[in-house]
């Protein structure tokens, strides 16, 4: 198939990006996050293009933009796009070039958001423009939403709109935001392109343990510090038992196949050693796992106080929450109580369904030399809220990546960045995916 895209649109999507990475969307997780000049700009592309935004607010600044582009089958099913307009912080003082510089260098764009995930919201402004220019028209209806608060608990973005706003996604049955259809090489020369066609659910936990306060030069069996860290200590040493998901078993049914390698899922560790580098695509995705991060406790060195405090990042696999819960019960203990903090529920979706097929060809056909392969992410995304309305997510931000370049490092790292030609690369294939979807 002849690439459409017009050159205006290779243009726009790098413009987009290094204005978008300008304006500073920090989302630190206590609330003063403002989003709305982001959103005002994606709003105001848009509406060049003839495409009317909403603008939605459930807290003053935290804004979100939707839109939709009728199809010419009223009786097909809607296709959302999605991505989130805040990025996690970044100190400048440890970056190459100011982080929110929007710098554009050596055929590269630098800053944060430049990957996660400001580029595809750049794609999707860049590919429905295009299209507004050359009078394309898709076949389903695209629903278009760029979100706030994703990188905290999207209660102001995706959980809001999915909540209070369901019509305006009606009709829509998948989705498609961050984190697949990258270039990830493996070492040996090929290049492997996964999308992501599943999640883990997300357990944030709280954990606190009590005891009886005293002073620190006396003996105290009921220290909550150490009740505590006794907790924390078996959690951080677990080793969660292997849980094979759909989605997991097609990663290593395609990578098995692609590497000419005897599938046997009964010996899944000496599958992965024969995978070589390839199997970092799913070892993060084969059990639950639990990590302490933070603690809370005493106020003075002499005293031992009656309460301490631990957050803990849990995932479950889909299907693991039950055993995610009960395990938590034993390693916590009778003396600490945990209760999560921030929940929302693992996903799945099918690798043998048509928009899978389509994402796959629209790659295959810009990244001929390329291996597509499913797979499921280890972390979250918006695509969790917006299951609450029946949509189906995947992960689907197109990248031709460099070798050496370390994708995986450019998510809450220092010195974020995107190559030029990857942009043009996602926005060919973005653009090649949506007009056939």
């Amino acid at each position: 198939m002849a690439e459409r895209v017009d050159g205006p649109a290779l243009d726009e999507v790098v413009t987009f990006t290094s204005d978008l990475i300008r304006i500073d969307t920090t989302n630190r997780g206590g609330g003063d996050c403002r989003e709305r000049p982001a959103a005002e700009y994606a709003a105001a592309r848009l509406a060049e293009a003839g495409i009317e935004p909403t603008l939605l607010e459930r807290t003053k600044g935290r804004t979100n933009v939707v839109a939709r582009i009728e199809g010419t089958d009223p009786s097909a099913d809607g296709l959302l796009l999605h991505g989130h307009l805040d990025v996690v912080p970044a100190a400048a003082a440890d970056w190459s070039v100011h982080p929110f510089s929007g710098e554009i260098r050596d055929g590269v764009v630098w800053g944060r958001g430049a990957v996660d995930m400001k580029n595809m919201d750049a794609m999707i402004l860049a590919v429905l423009r295009g299209w507004a220019r050359q009078g394309v028209r898709p076949r389903r209806d695209i629903v278009v939403a760029f979100t706030a608060d994703e990188e905290a608990s999207a209660e102001d973005g995706s959980g809001f709109l999915a909540d209070e706003h369901p019509a305006l996604f009606e009709g829509c049955t998948e989705g498609i935001s961050e984190s697949g259809a990258f270039t990830f090489h493996d070492g040996g020369g090929r290049r492997i392109y996964p999308i992501a066609a599943g999640e883990r659910g997300t357990a944030w936990l709280k954990l606190t343990a009590r005891g009886r306060a005293g002073h620190g030069s006396k003996v105290n069996r009921d220290n909550a510090v150490t009740r505590l860290a006794g907790a924390i200590a078996r959690i951080g040493a677990h080793e969660w038992p292997l849980r094979l998901t759909p989605t997991v078993r097609a990663a290593l049914t395609e990578l098995a196949a692609l590497y000419g390698i005897e599938t046997d899922l009964t010996d899944v560790d000496a599958l992965l050693e024969k995978l070589g580098p390839a199997a970092a695509l799913v070892e993060p995705t084969l059990r639950n796992s639990a990590n302490p991060t933070m603690l809370d406790a005493g106020y003075k060195i002499n005293v031992i106080p009656g309460e301490a405090v631990a957050y803990v990042d849990g995932r479950y696999m889909p299907g693991g929450e039950d055993e995610f819960r009960s395990t938590l019960d034993r390693l916590t203990g009778p003396d600490v109580d945990w209760e999560f903090h921030h929940r929302e529920v693992a996903l799945q979706s099918p690798v043998d369904s048509a928009t899978f097929a389509g994402m796959r060809a629209a790659v295959e056909e810009f990244a001929p030399e390329g291996h597509v392969v499913p797979f499921c992410m280890s972390g979250g995304t918006d695509a969790k809220q917006f299951s609450r309305l029946g949509i189906t997510g995947y992960g689907f931000t197109p990248l031709k990546l460099p070798d050496g370049y370390d994708y995986a490092a450019m998510f809450h790292g220092v010195d974020e960045r995107v190559p030029v030609e990857a942009l043009h690369f996602g926005v060919r294939v973005l653009d090649r995916f949506l007009r056939t979807a």
